[in-house]
């Protein structure tokens, strides 16, 4: 069944990007043995660099489950997913991730996220795009009354 799914995953991924939606990739999200959604890149589709398969997957699986988290699903992606895509996988907290593709193997495509995890270990002011910190008292202000809420819906 693993290998069912990510021949759909790896299917859509072709496809799409013969369709020119995007990138070559594409996931697919499976709870209870079904297909809940299914995501393949739309970055140049829709001029949102977001919209890498595993995120377009996260979110309409989440809309299928009226949840903000996977609990009890699996994604299966063509490859293995950059920073972004790896960051929301977390935070859906799906139970397993399985990959076909690896990070090396976009790299040499031209889908290299090397600079990313290496701008991510310098300190902000040292980034190639500037970070800078404003206004710090007037957010955190914000940060307290979400502390202080009572009816909050944590996560």
């Amino acid at each position: 069944m693993k290998n069912k799914h990510m021949q759909q995953a790896i299917d859509i991924s072709l496809q799409k990007m013969e369709e020119n939606c995007g990138g070559p990739f594409g996931a697919v999200i499976i709870k209870d043995g079904e297909i809940i959604a299914r995501g393949w890149n739309q970055v140049t589709s829709t001029n949102d660099p977001t919209a890498h398969a595993e995120m377009v997957a996260i979110r309409t699986a989440c809309k299928h489950l009226h949840s903000f988290q996977l609990e009890g699903c699996e994604i299966y992606t063509s490859c293995y997913p950059c920073p972004m895509c790896l960051g929301a996988i977390y935070w859906a907290r799906p139970d397993k991730v399985y990959y076909a593709n690896t990070a090396k193997d976009a790299a040499h495509i031209g889908f290299d996220d090397a600079f990313i995890y290496e701008e991510i270990k310098r300190p902000p002011a040292q980034r190639k795009i500037p970070f800078q910190q404003i206004m710090r008292e007037e957010a955190f202000r914000v940060f307290k009354a979400w502390q202080e809420k009572e009816d909050k819906l944590e996560y």
